[in-house]
C-alpha cells in the first residue's frame, strides 16, 4: 500500500522497563540500596562477585514482584527459578547479572491507560526479578572511563510488555500509567532522571495490513517521557525512510541522543543465546506458596484506576477531573479528606486543580509539603458557601493561606475582608442608583438585551466590592424587570 509514492508504514513498539524497588537492602546481600551516595560506597564481598561468597535472596523484593503481579492480574508462577545472564562490561562485577530468564516469577497480565481516544489495555508478556547493574562514567575528553558499583545489586523487576503499541503516544501513555502504578503500589519512587524507572523500547515498522513483523531495533538511554516519544518518533521515520529507500533494517541496539535528536548504533543486537543464560547453581527454586500471596494482596492499596473510576461514580466528576486528582495518591488522599469535612464534590476539584495545582507548578512543591491542609481548604470553600467571602475575595484570601500558612479566618482578618453585606434595604438602594445611572442600558435590558445583566451586577460590585453577589443578582433582577 502507497501513499504519494511512499509505503504507509504503521509501528510495532513494545517496551522493557525496569523498576528499581524501594528495599532498605540489594537484591542478594545486606549491602544498603540508596542513591546519591558517594561512589562505591554502597558495596560488599557479594555485589563485587569475591570468591567465596553466596548470595541470598530479598524477601522484601519478593513482595514487591508479587504485589505488582496482583495489580496488573498477572498468572504468579509458584515455582521460579533466577539465572545467570552473562555479559562482560565494566560495570557488572561478576561478569554476569543474576536475573530470570525460562521461569520468571510471573506472566501476562495487563496495563490500563488513557490516551486522547480514551481508555485503552496493553498486555504483559512477563515480570521478572533481577539485580541491577553499576553505571560507567564516560568522562569528557578523557581516553577512560570511571565505574561506580553502588547500584549493582539493587533489585529491579523487569516488566515486558507484548508489542502491541501502535504510536508513541500509546507507548509515552502507558509508561505514565505504569510509573503511576508502581508509585501507588509503593514499591518504586519513579523518578526517571535518577534512573529509578527505566525503559528501553523495541520498534520495527511494517506495511499497513501486513501482519509480518519487520526487524526491530533497540532504543536506550530513554530517561524521560519526552525522550521516549522523541526517540520512537525519529525511529519510525528513520526506519520508514530507510525501507522506501530501498534499504534494510539492521536489528541493533542504538542509544537515543536527546542533544542531537537523533538515535546512534551503540552494538549490534545480542541474540539470547549470546548471553548464555544457565540456571543460577548457588540459589535453589523460588518457592511462592500461597499464604504468601494472600499476605501480600491483603497488604494491596486500592489501584488508580480503581479509585478514578470511583471518583466519576461517586462524586459525580468528569472522567477528566478524576484522571487529574488521582494521577499521585498523595492528590487523591487530599481530595478525598477536603470532601469528607463536608466540601462539595466538584466545586472542590475545581478549586484544587485551578488554584492549589497552580500554585504548586509555579512553587514546583508537592501536595504533602505546602501549608494549606485540608481542613484549612474546606473552611475556606465552607466560607464561600455560606456567602462570607465572595469568588474574588476567596482567590486573595487562598493565596495569603498558601503564602503564610494561615487558616480562612486569619487570612481574611490580615486582608480586611468583611463578610458581605446582606441588608436588603440597601442593597435595593444601591442597585436603583445604578440603574438610574446607565437608563439606556437599562432600556436595552427590558428590550430583550439579557446580557447587560452581567454588565449591571458589575456596576453594583464597583461601587461596593462587600456586597453578596448572589443577593445583588436577586434585586437587580426585580428592579430590571419592572417597567
Amino acid at each position: 500500500m502507497k501513499s504519494n509514492g511512499r509505503t504507509d508504514y504503521e509501528a510495532v513498539i513494545g517496551l522493557e522497563v525496569h523498576a528499581q524497588l524501594k528495599t532498605r537492602t540489594k537484591m542478594f546481600s545486606s549491602s544498603r540500596a540508596a542513591f546519591g551516595e558517594p561512589p562505591n560506597t554502597l558495596t560488599d564481598p557479594v555485589v563485587l562477585g569475591l570468591p567465596g561468597v553466596l548470595p541470598v535472596v530479598n524477601r522484601r523484593a519478593v513482595d514487591f514482584a508479587l504485589r505488582m503481579a496482583l495489580a496488573v492480574g498477572a498468572q504468579i508462577h509458584r515455582h521460579s527459578r533466577f539465572a545467570r545472564k552473562h555479559y562482560f562490561y565494566p560495570d557488572l562485577p561478576k561478569g554476569y547479572q543474576i536475573s530470570q530468564y525460562e521461569q520468571p516469577i510471573a506472566t501476562g497480565g495487563a496495563v490500563t491507560f488513557w490516551t486522547k481516544q480514551g481508555e485503552r489495555q496493553v498486555h504483559l508478556t512477563r515480570i521478572h526479578l533481577e539485580e541491577d547493574s553499576g553505571k560507567n562514567f564516560h568522562v569528557e575528553g578523557k581516553d577512560h572511563s570511571l565505574v561506580d558499583l553502588n547500584r549493582a545489586g539493587v533489585p529491579l523487576i523487569e516488566i515486558v510488555s507484548e508489542p502491541e503499541f501502535r504510536s508513541p503516544e500509546e507507548a509515552t501513555g502507558y509508561l505514565r500509567a505504569l510509573r503511576q502504578l508502581v508509585r501507588y503500589l509503593g514499591i518504586c519512587d519513579g523518578n526517571m532522571e535518577e534512573g529509578s524507572l527505566r525503559c528501553d523500547a523495541n520498534v520495527s515498522v511494517r506495511p499497513k495490513g501486513t501482519e509480518r513483523f519487520g526487524t526491530r531495533t533497540e532504543l536506550k538511554n530513554l530517561n524521560s517521557f519526552r525522550a521516549v516519544g522523541r526517540a520512537l518518533q525519529y525511529e519510525i521515520e528513520r526506519q520508514s525512510a530507510l525501507l522506501d529507500a530501498g534499504g534494510r533494517v539492521d536489528q541493533a541496539t542504538l542509544l537515543w541522543d536527546a542533544n542531537a535528536g537523533v538515535t546512534r548504533v551503540l552494538r549490534s543486537k545480542e541474540q539470547t543465546h549470546d548471553y548464555r543464560y544457565f540456571p543460577e547453581p548457588d540459589l535453589p527454586p523460588l518457592v511462592v506458596d500461597e499464604d504468601w500471596i494472600d499476605r501480600v494482596a491483603g497488604d494491596m492499596p486500592e489501584l488508580p484506576v480503581q479509585r478514578r473510576h470511583r471518583f466519576v461514580e461517586a462524586y459525580g466528576l468528569t472522567d477528566y477531573d478524576a484522571g487529574v486528582l488521582t494521577e499521585e495518591q498523595d492528590l487523591a488522599d487530599y481530595y478525598e479528606k477536603v470532601v469528607s469535612l463536608g466540601s462539595d464534590p466538584k466545586k472542590t476539584s475545581n478549586w484544587i486543580q485551578t488554584e492549589l495545582l497552580r500554585l504548586l507548578k509555579e512553587d514546583e512543591r508537592s501536595i504533602d509539603t505546602q501549608p494549606v491542609v485540608p481542613e484549612r481548604l474546606a473552611g475556606l470553600l465552607g466560607k464561600m458557601q455560606s456567602g462570607e467571602l465572595t469568588g474574588r475575595n476567596a482567590k486573595q484570601v487562598f493565596e495569603l493561606m498558601y503564602k503564610d500558612g494561615l487558616d480562612a479566618e486569619q487570612a481574611s482578618d490580615r486582608l480586611g475582608i468583611k463578610p458581605p453585606e446582606r441588608n436588603a434595604d440597601a442593597v435595593a438602594d444601591l442597585c436603583r442608583r445604578v440603574i438610574e445611572a446607565h437608563p439606556g442600558e437599562a432600556a436595552q435590558y427590558r428590550e430583550g438585551k439579557k446580557k447587560l445583566f452581567g454588565f449591571f451586577v458589575g456596576q453594583v460590585m464597583k461601587q461596593d466590592r462587600n456586597q453578596d453577589p448572589k443577593l445583588v443578582g436577586e434585586v437587580l433582577r426585580k428592579l430590571l424587570d419592572q417597567s
